[in-house]
């Protein structure tokens, strides 16, 4: 009988490989799901604020001009915030100046200058009220700071202080802004990104200021001074908000300007004989209103001043209706106009010989031309013009400044000299002169707009008067490279372009008959100032509503020229 075997039936099992394989991908997949989960949550790490603002020491402040965060620390001593004097008036620019000579910080008001010591109580020479509990001016490390409650009494701007940390949020330009409003509770990050650390929560309804908008972020600043990030969708789109001046200062410098259009001719008067040469002068002369005599120079570094001022002179100008503004000019090369007007005592004397001589004659204004100024040398010519426009204010004198067109000299603060001064000059000309490496318009049309336009930015029209020119130069481009000029005026320019035979045609790219003649020494090029040009720039005048036209010089000009000048200030 046969055997029957039985058969075993053996279970079968996953195969460890199987296993190995399914918990890697268990495990790879738990690493992709946190990996993912890590990378798009939020990060709630928060950021220091001394950090942030870079400060060191509980002693500094952060500080927020309009939308940035400045570089520039204040300081914190007794409860109150400084400024550094450098940001009161590079930035802000306030009306201080600290004065080496007498060791003190100056604010000029219309009708005097306020003397401040730092380190002390408020003292002033103005006759204002006595501040009390705090020091003014203080010094840290060699520089001086200036106390922001102070500067809000005397400026257009307005401040809000914050603590821990300490920082300031300063306002000084008052012109409309883009806000945005937080759709939600949201957070400013540090930088566009949900993992940049936060800087601040920001609720529902609050308003940020719009600083840039990119694709998914919008870089904003906060009330209190931070410059972040926030997510796009998480605001509303953006308004158009206007930044109104809520504060106490108001600027209440009162104007000598006059109703109607100035129109006013220099006088180069370089001797007595020329002051008695006046009616020889004036013959033909019509239409002006003004004339400026060059009368003044500054002739040492102590603030000594040359002097051709004639009460005669003054008598037969008033006679045929014009005021006498005397011209006051820095040409002497061997007088630093820096060592000059960074003394106060040197600035005082200058102003104090210029009345003296005003009254003595009879003058009615003063007019200010000081040339090729340096950045270094602007602050203390801006001192002087504040100062001399206090006693001018004060004895009914007609100040005025002649600036040369802004290009390359934003530093002139025209700005300033437009809110203490009663006229601002724009010396239309010179656009190739003297040392200029090739040849040129003296004033081409298009320069001429430019200096306006640009002025116009600072100044109010009433005080801007265009100056334009009654000369012409005769350009000579030699075979060796070199380039030279000499000047003509209008009718010794017409009877050499006559006498050489040379062709002239309108250029309407500048506004000027030019002219051109090749001779064995080289090429001579003239762009002629006449009648027709003169128009073209009395248009100028006339279109930007301007407050009148100087012209440079007396002597220069054709008869015909008086008749198109009135033309355009009527």
């Amino acid at each position: 009988m046969a055997k029957r075997r039985k058969r075993r039936r053996r279970r079968r099992g996953i195969p460890p490989v199987f296993i190995a394989l399914f918990l890697i991908v268990i495990v790879g997949a738990a690493g992709i799901i946190t990996s993912y989960v890590k990378k798009y949550t939020p990060s709630d790490t928060r950021m220091d604020l001394e950090q942030y603002y870079k400060l060191e020491g509980q002693e500094e402040a952060a500080l927020i001009l309009q939308d940035t965060v400045s570089d520039s620390k204040g300081r914190v001593a007794d409860g109150k915030i400084y400024i550094p004097y450098s940001v009161v008036t590079d930035t802000l620019d306030g009306r201080f100046y600290w004065d080496e000579e007498t060791q003190k910080m100056l604010y000029t008001t219309p009708d005097a200058v306020m003397e401040i010591q730092p380190e002390t109580t408020f003292s002033t020479t103005a006759g204002t009220e006595q501040e009390e509990g705090y020091v003014l001016v203080k010094e840290f490390d060699g520089s001086y700071y200036i106390a922001l409650n102070f500067l809000e009494k005397y400026m257009q701007i307005t401040s809000q202080v914050y603590e821990s940390p300490a920082r300031a949020v300063i306002s000084y330009k008052w012109q409309s802004m883009q806000t945005v409003e937080a759709k939600k509770d949201t957070v400013v990050r540090y930088q566009g990104g949900i993992k940049s650390p936060i800087l601040s929560e920001v609720k529902e309804g609050d308003s940020l200021q719009l600083l840039e908008e990119m694709e998914n972020w919008s870089r904003v600043m906060t009330a209190d001074g931070l410059d972040g990030y926030v997510q796009k969708e998480d605001l509303k789109a953006a308004e158009e908000t206007e930044l109104v001046y809520e504060g106490s200062y108001e600027e209440n410098y009162t104007s000598l300007t006059r109703d109607y259009k100035i129109n006013l001719a220099w006088h180069q008067v370089t001797s007595e004989a020329a002051n008695s040469a006046f009616d020889q002068t004036m013959e033909e002369v019509k239409g002006v209103n003004v004339v400026s005599p060059t009368w003044f120079s500054v002739t040492g570094g102590e603030g000594t001043i040359s002097s051709l001022a004639s009460a005669e002179y003054v008598d037969k100008a008033h006679a045929k209706g014009m005021e006498v503004w005397g011209l006051i000019d820095n040409f002497d090369e061997n007088v630093s106009t820096l060592e000059t007007l960074s003394k106060r005592s040197a600035r005082t004397h200058i102003i104090e010989m210029l009345l003296s001589e005003a009254k003595r004659v009879g003058m009615d204004g003063i007019n200010v031309d000081f040339e090729a100024l340096t950045e270094e040398e602007a602050p203390h010519f801006i001192q002087f013009i504040r100062e001399l426009s206090v006693t001018c204010r004060a004895n009914n004198l007609v100040l005025s400044i002649d600036d040369p067109v802004p290009q390359y000299t934003a530093f002139y603060n025209r700005k300033e000299q437009g809110i203490v001064a009663d006229y601002v000059i724009i010396m239309g000309y010179d656009e190739h002169t003297t040392g200029s490496e090739s040849a040129g318009s003296v004033a081409s049309l298009p320069f001429v707009e430019e200096g306006i336009v640009q002025t116009l930015k600072e100044v109010p029209r009433e005080k801007v008067i265009n100056a334009v020119p009654f000369y012409t130069r005769l350009w000579t481009e030699n075979n060796n490279g070199m380039v030279s000029s000499e000047v003509f005026g209008m009718d010794q320019a017409d009877k050499y372009v006559q006498e050489k035979g040379m062709e002239v045609y309108w250029n309407k790219d500048v506004s000027q008959n030019y002219g051109e003649l090749v001779t064995a020494e080289g090429t001579q090029k003239i762009w002629l100032e006449d009648e027709k040009s003169l128009e073209e720039k009395m248009k100028l005048v006339q279109q930007y509503e301007l407050a009148g036209v100087a012209a440079w010089k007396l002597g220069f000009e054709r008869a015909d020229v008086w008749e198109i000048i009135s033309k355009y200030l009527q």
